[in-house]
């Protein structure tokens, strides 16, 4: 089954509680990469404890899981918590937005996109790949970089190098960004 319709219901349940989300992750990746299957969508969101609690309220049903517990204890400790559609089995990571300089220009980056007939907030394609080589540094996952690597192939010349560059350096990624070139 498709991730698409639990997608649109979570973004509908977001923008019911006027949240900002930006979709990421492997979602991201495939969109602007190179196909790669899943099993969750991963939602970036700037929220407080208060629009969490709103949001789980709004998907409240025996269809979907959405502990409000985790989700305060995701905005404070700005981390994340999950949301799981129990008819189809996508699970969802909501993923609160960090305060770093980097964060706040990633999120500030999304792109409007349609995903199979859905339009969606995007993480761009350099973000996706920043996140992806952080991601990498910190689980030792082939697969992240891989990730990174297809979209440096698919969307080429359209990247903003000087961008990824000079965030690669701040992020500590500089040297998987070039091995990632270099593929």
């Amino acid at each position: 089954m498709s991730f698409v319709g639990p997608l649109g219901e979570v973004i509908a349940a977001l923008n019911a509680v006027g949240v900002p989300y930006m979709v990421a992750g492997s979602v991201a990746s495939s969109v602007w990469g190179e196909l790669r299957a899943s099993q969750d969508v991963d939602l970036v969101v700037e929220a407080g404890r208060a629009d969490l609690v709103g949001f789980c309220r709004v998907l409240e049903s025996e269809r979907w899981y959405a502990d409000k517990d985790m989700a305060i204890e995701a905005a404070r400790t700005i981390s994340m918590f999950n949301v799981l559609d129990t008819d189809s089995g996508w699970k969802f990571d909501i993923i609160v937005r960090k305060g770093r300089p980097f964060s706040r220009e990633e999120f500030s980056r999304r792109r409007t996109t349609v995903v199979d007939g859905l339009t969606v907030f995007i993480a761009s394609p350099e973000d996706t790949i920043l996140a992806k080589l952080e991601w990498a540094r910190r689980s030792e996952s082939e697969r992240q970089v891989r990730d990174a690597a297809g979209i440096v192939r698919v969307q080429g010349e359209a990247l903003d190098v000087a961008y990824i560059e000079r965030w690669a350096g701040e992020l500590g990624v500089l040297d998987l960004w070039g091995q990632v070139r270099g593929r």
